[in-house]
């Protein structure tokens, strides 16, 4: 069984909108629907659990009800932080996967993920117990010296760009959430569960990434996604 949590609790602060950046609407359907349908789509995803801010989870249903999501099975309200919203979106599935249903976790407002993508985030983690999306990182890379100058550089081949969709078997996932909020590991600022993994000291296994699974936190990333998916329709009028 594979199924796909998506992280839907974020207020939107940056995005200067007066409604969280998930719940805009693009082409009249909301950003966070764009993302629900690639995993409605995807013949091996099962099911699809929302972590929602509270107050959205009527939304939430009445939008899938209207767009034919039908995996949609659980909306969990989210949590202070990323991380608290996919802990608590693990543990609500506590008796209902089993320790080797496969978990995907991913951002709402990456609405780009393709079919290619999630299939071989779902391959590499039947293989090797997990997968997170990468890229190769294509910028030099500086070490800061003093604030206002350097004198040494990562080199970019050693280094991979890292985001979502990710993938893991329940058991080890469920039980790493346990462990980290148990010893207070890998849960603070910007932490996710590719970086828990890692300080818990999980070995990571890279999947394949797509340019275009862009992440919409500012007005200039929504535009971008309106241009993919204006690119998109014309390619489809020819």
């Amino acid at each position: 069984m594979v199924t796909a949590i998506i992280i839907a609790g974020g207020s939107g602060a940056r995005m200067g909108q007066d409604i969280p950046k998930q719940f805009i609407n693009v082409y009249d359907k909301p950003v966070l629907i764009y993302t629900l349908e690639s995993f409605q789509n995807h013949p091996n995803v099962d099911s699809i659990e929302v972590v929602c801010i509270d107050g959205w989870h009527d939304i939430v249903r009445a939008y899938a009800k209207q767009f034919n999501i039908t995996k949609l099975q659980w909306i969990v309200s989210g949590g202070e932080t990323g991380q608290e919203s996919i802990r608590n979106g693990v543990y609500n599935l506590e008796g209902k996967c089993s320790d080797d249903d496969i978990i995907i976790i991913h951002d709402g407002i990456r609405p780009m993920v393709d079919e290619t993508v999630l299939s071989d985030v779902i391959i590499k983690c039947e293989k090797y117990g997990n997968a997170v999306t990468s890229l190769p990182y294509n910028e030099q890379i500086f070490v800061v010296d003093d604030e206002i100058s350097t004198t040494k550089y990562i080199p970019r081949e050693t280094l991979r760009r890292v985001s979502t969709p990710q993938a893991y078997k329940f058991g080890k996932l469920d039980r790493a959430y346990h462990e980290a909020y148990e010893k207070k590991i890998g849960i603070y600022g910007s932490s996710y569960t590719n970086t828990m993994m890692v300080e818990l000291g999980e070995r990571l296994y890279f999947a394949a990434g797509s340019d275009k699974n862009i992440k919409l936190t500012t007005k200039d990333d929504l535009e971008m996604f309106k241009a993919y998916l204006k690119a998109d329709k014309d390619s489809w009028l020819k």
